[in-house]
């Protein structure tokens, strides 16, 4: 762990990609078989492997209280050690600083850790295993672990960095090894295949969740064409979650978004696809579905995390697949086929009930494509899908075969009521603004949401100086401020929400610009949110047609 460590540090200190691939690839180059997959993995963030369905549900109340326990101090020494750092693994090595016992500890024996925190079923037992292994670390080791449990490390290694370090230590091919991590979904395994020159021999393998393809999100319909081409694909943005069908024989397997299984939560879907004679991969949306209509997503909850789901609930909560993709058919992996033949190939499937398909409609240009969108906000939907017709499947990836087209709703006058310290390169200045409406029935203003982006860091570092002039009452990472600073902000819908005291919540806020020209007293009403978001609660309707055609 004291090697693992000491290159993360040595990453940390330095800003050039060439020189963290080069430290990455130097380190992974020394280590032996049964600990090179252990570290790829964790420089990922991760305990365990993308694919690997153990989740440690580790919160972080467990970290606290072992970082308490063997530092013998109270929360306050914790959150203040977080005001000067912002980050948890900086936090523990300074509050552990000379009371641990270290001795040596391989990464073997911290992933023997992991896994008896994974197999303890409550926090006092999870708490007591980690403990003990802080008390074996120095604090800089026990830094890391904290880094990997909390999921951020924090050192500058974005996505693909870790992939460019395996291709440095054993000469591989960087598109080999990427590859092999989409298939695999197992950046250790990756990690092996490169050192023994077998990364074509990396495969698509059913029943183990393979990671989504991502999004890329725009806002200008032009700029999407220009990106796809001269045709694009569009779908409606489903409101479900996302869900990843697995069937090998008469073994049915179905994961979500996070990569968890989620078969038991839909007994419907799992007995129809017991009737397809191919083996197959389906991504798709698994939505709420009755009368012929979709329903909102707060009805599709009542299904998620069930073990068991009554005949009651299937009554009142059915649901649909909606197939968009397919991944694999009878053997043959078709990430690499364009989605106009994968598509062909989904559509023969004829797919039963409850499978359906995404509704396609064809964009030759951009101002067709504003139409399609500006039909679908009348429809209710915040957004499209728009896809490259020639583009391959990359799981994992936010490339530009998709693209999703969401445009704000409106914009809002808000005064900012409260600002809070930020994290990473903005831990030393206030960069998350809570903001307010004022209500006139009341007369006061209240919450409806939180902005952190929008602003240069030049805006946010003489908007600190500012807040912390007009600062009411400073309770460390949170201000509350005088409410005179008046935000355009954008967003892309508004929900009803218990977490603010206006009883709304934006989605996606964003800040458009400071309003320098406007006084508080100008600032949107708690009425005119309500007024946009009955006007845009109205029932919706998304498109789909169907798979047995």
């Amino acid at each position: 762990m004291e090697a693992f460590a000491r290159t993360g540090e040595a990453i940390r200190a330095t800003s050039s990609k060439l020189e963290k691939t080069r430290l990455l690839g130097e380190y992974f180059s020394g280590l032996d078989d049964d600990t090179l997959p252990l570290a790829a993995v964790y420089f990922t963030a991760r305990p365990f492997a993308d694919r690997d369905q153990r989740k440690l549900n580790l919160g972080y109340a467990v970290i606290r209280n072992a970082v308490c326990e063997l530092a013998q101090v109270d929360e306050d020494a914790l959150g203040e050690s977080y005001m000067r750092h912002s980050d948890v693994g900086d936090v523990i090595e300074e509050v552990l600083e000379g009371h641990t016992h270290p001795r040596a500890t391989s990464l073997n024996d911290i992933q023997e850790t992991f896994v008896r925190i994974y197999e303890q079923r409550t926090v006092k037992k999870k708490t007591e295993a980690l403990c003990e292994l802080l008390d074996r670390l120095t604090p800089r080791e026990a830094k890391y672990v904290g880094k990997i449990l909390t999921g951020d490390l924090r050192i500058g290694l974005r996505a693909g960095l870790v992939e460019e370090g395996i291709a440095k230590a054993f000469g591989a091919p960087l598109a080999d090894v990427s590859v092999a991590g989409m298939m695999t979904g197992d950046i250790g395994e990756v990690a092996l295949l490169a050192r023994q020159g077998a990364l074509g021999s990396a495969q698509l393998r059913l029943m183990h969740p393979l990671q989504f393809m991502l999004a890329s999100p725009e806002e200008d319909a032009a700029a999407i064409m220009r990106r796809v081409g001269g045709e694009a694909w569009v779908e409606d943005k489903y409101d479900g979650i996302r869900g990843q069908l697995h069937k090998e024989g008469n073994r049915i397997v179905l994961y979500s978004r996070d990569l968890n299984e989620v078969t038991a939560a839909f007994p419907e879907v799992i007995a129809a696809a017991g009737a397809v004679p191919q083996d197959i991969l389906l991504d798709g949306e698994l939505l709420a579905f009755k009368d012929g209509v979709v329903r909102p997503f707060f009805e599709l909850q009542h299904r998620l995390g069930r073990k068991v789901v009554s005949a009651q609930l299937l009554a009142e909560v059915p649901v649909i697949f909606v197939a968009f993709d397919l991944l694999y058919l009878d053997g043959q992996n078709l990430l690499t086929e364009p989605l106009r033949e994968r598509r062909r190939m989904l559509e023969a499937l004829s797919l039963p009930s409850p499978f359906m398909l995404a509704y396609l409609i064809r964009a030759l240009d951009a101002p067709e494509l504003d139409r399609i969108f500006e039909g679908a906000r009348s429809r209710n939907n915040e957004g499209l899908m728009v896809k490259d017709p020639e583009s391959r499947y990359t799981p994992g990836r936010r490339g530009l075969g998709w693209l999703k087209l969401k445009k704000a709703l409106a914009t809002l006058d808000v005064v900012v009521t409260g600002v809070e310290v930020g994290h990473g390169k903005r831990k030393n200045v206030l960069s998350d603004y809570t903001f307010a409406v004022y209500d006139e029935g009341a007369d006061r203003l209240v919450n409806i949401g939180k902005a952190y982006s929008g602003l240069t860091d030049v805006e946010i570092a003489q908007m600190t100086d500012y807040f912390k002039s007009i600062t009411l009452h400073d309770y460390g990472r949170y201000r509350q401020v005088q409410p005179e600073v008046v935000l355009e902000v954008a967003f892309d819908a508004i929900m009803e929400s218990g977490r603010h005291n206006s009883g709304y919540a934006l989605r996606f806020p964003r800040i458009k610009q400071i309003r320098r020209d406007k006084t508080v007293r100008e600032i949107d009403t708690l009425a005119n949110v309500a007024r946009m978001h009955r006007a845009f609660t109205g029932e919706r309707v998304q498109l789909v047609e169907p798979a047995d055609a």
